[in-house]
């Protein structure tokens, strides 16, 4: 088991658990900006995985097969579970933000189910929204959370992610973005996390 987890591209998947795992540290301790600089980066190794495989055409089938599924569940903590322990945390851990939190954590694992079974609708095409464009979107959007203040912006948040989460699992075309956007993601990262860390300071 070990040796397929030392593959090259299964390494940065780690990594990016490792990136996810700290925004749900960070997020249940309340230090939004650290859990949103943890998540994006895991946004960025979830994209570097892939362009790491395609650079090593020696890879036998079953360690691109352990690779894919590793991928997957990882994909799963990053952007379902830790989204949804961060929404926890803004409300609070009310009971009332539990059902938010489970259309979080459902939306999440049925995409990937599906996506696991069916694929790409063509060879750029996903069906629904990619579950780590909504990182992306939060990214943004947590820049709001000093000025609304927890309260208004958990709810926010709430109603955000409720969108997201039916986007997911929505019957539309969205583009698989790949190539040169690898380059933007990092860019996009780079300039949240200064703004993130300056908050931070």
């Amino acid at each position: 088991m070990l040796s397929f987890a030392g593959d090259r591209p299964n390494i940065a998947s780690l990594a990016g658990l490792l990136c996810a795992t700290a925004g749900v540290y960070f997020a249940i301790r309340g230090t939004y900006p650290a859990a949103m600089i943890a998540l994006l980066w895991a946004v960025v190794l979830d994209w570097a995985d892939g362009r790491i495989a395609r650079q090593m055409p020696g890879r036998t089938v079953e360690q691109a097969a352990f690779g894919a599924q590793l991928d997957s569940l990882i994909d799963v903590v990053s952007f379902s579970v830790t989204p949804a322990v961060l929404l926890l945390s803004l409300g609070r851990f009310s009971p009332w933000f539990v059902p938010g939190a489970f259309v979080v954590l459902a939306a999440g694992v049925i995409r990937l189910s599906y996506f696991n079974v069916f694929g790409l609708l063509d060879g750029s095409t996903y069906r629904g929204l990619a579950l780590d464009n909504n990182v992306l979107l939060l990214g943004v959007m947590f820049l709001l959370e000093p000025a609304l203040g927890q309260s208004a912006f958990s709810v926010a948040l709430y109603a955000a992610l409720m969108v997201l989460a039916a986007l997911n699992v929505a019957p539309i075309a969205t583009p698989k973005l790949g190539g040169r956007w690898f380059y933007a993601v990092v860019l996009y990262a780079m300039v949240l996390t200064g703004i993130y860390g300056w908050q931070l300071t």
